[in-house]
């Protein structure tokens, strides 16, 4: 049972939320902040208002059922609205457990996407390309503004490597739990005897880390250009304009060489090197804080196989869930992704939930 305490809270600092925001004194730049935990708690608001009101009803039912004056029909009446109400409860308290569980703080931020192919050669490199396009579709159909920031393409067409932006609304609550090997099998188009390979790509999740998020002095940083090259070694540029970024204390190393320009490359690569930094020091975190990491299904564990593309019978598996669905060309097109990320949020929520028990 929630402690009544936790919902008069919720209340008590919805209103006074709507009170600081209707007066017009609330600071430039508190407003944002404030005016975000406002709509997050109006989310909820309903449901803690009826549960403060159940307490009421439950007392008096009790009052009616205990007394020893009303006839029969009068109480049996009383214990059925008391089972019903009893159910309503259950319900307003699932979802205000929901609302009171920790919030991962980098949720609300934009993600950095690194797919790089994995096992299977050529194959794996064509697979990459198509784990970007599917992403590039979830993008569009969710009005999400997808960036490119760097691609290395293979021989076959596909990309050994690609790194991208997404920027919106929660970008990370949702897209971190594609953190993780993928596995396809299908027959490649080089196989000429109609035998299933499988290969694998491996995603990587980074929320967007800002300046405010972590700090990294210039001091820690070694920083060395050198001229872009392209396939077969040729140089792609008449100017030293690729650049090779080391975060010293972690060794943490980034080059960019896509854009023209030194000064782009570099802004580039210090946006992906702050995020790659920031990860490893929540890793790290999780890891000290072991129950926390065991709560996490978006983890982003990068060494884990978290999902199955099988083109032979059309089906997509996710492994942590042991959830299988016979629609793969529905998923590849960003159709259906919204179905597995939804029971992914509710596995992770409900581990969450068993914690606090």
């Amino acid at each position: 049972m929630i402690p009544i305490e936790k919902v008069q809270a919720i209340v008590s600092r919805h209103d006074n939320l709507e009170k600081e925001l209707s007066s017009g004194k609330v600071e430039a730049k508190l407003f944002a902040t404030k005016s975000k935990e406002y709509s997050s708690l109006g989310n909820i608001i309903l449901n803690a208002r009826e549960f403060l009101k159940f307490g009421k009803e439950t007392k008096d039912l009790e009052l009616l059922i205990n007394d020893k004056n009303n006839d029969l029909e009068m109480i049996k009446l009383a214990e059925k609205d008391l089972e019903d109400l009893k159910v309503k409860i259950q319900e307003h308290e699932d979802k205000l457990k929901l609302f009171l569980l920790p919030k991962d703080e980098d949720d609300d931020k934009n993600a950095i996407v690194e797919i790089r192919a994995g096992t299977g050669g050529l194959e794996a490199s064509l697979f990459c390309s198509d784990l970007f396009k599917m992403y590039e579709k979830v993008c569009s159909k969710k009005r999400w503004k997808l960036e490119i920031i760097s691609i290395s393409k293979s021989e076959a067409g596909g990309f050994k490597e690609v790194i991208f932006s997404v920027s919106g609304n929660d970008i990370y609550s949702y897209l971190k739990y594609e953190s993780g090997v993928h596995r396809v099998q299908r027959i490649p188009k080089t196989e000429t005897q109609g035998r299933v390979h499988t290969s694998a790509a491996t995603i990587a999740v980074l929320p967007e880390a800002e300046e405010v998020d972590i700090q990294i002095k210039d001091t820690d940083l070694r920083i060395d250009v050198f001229r872009a090259g392209g396939p077969g070694g040729q140089s792609v540029n008449t100017t030293d304009s690729a650049v090779r970024i080391t975060h010293i204390p972690t060794g943490v190393v980034v080059s960019q060489q896509d854009e023209k320009s030194q000064h782009k490359n570099k802004a580039k690569a210090l946006k992906i090197l702050r995020s790659r930094v920031y990860e490893a020091e929540k890793r790290k975190k999780d890891q000290e804080r072991s129950s926390n990491r065991r709560s996490q299904i978006g983890s982003g564990d990068r060494s884990e196989r978290i999902r199955t593309y099988n083109f032979p019978q059309g089906r997509i598996t996710d492994h942590r869930i042991n959830l299988t669905l016979h629609k793969l060309d529905e998923f590849l097109s960003g159709e259906i992704h919204e179905e597995i990320n939804q029971e992914l949020r509710l596995k992770e929520q409900d581990i969450k939930l068993k914690s606090l028990n």
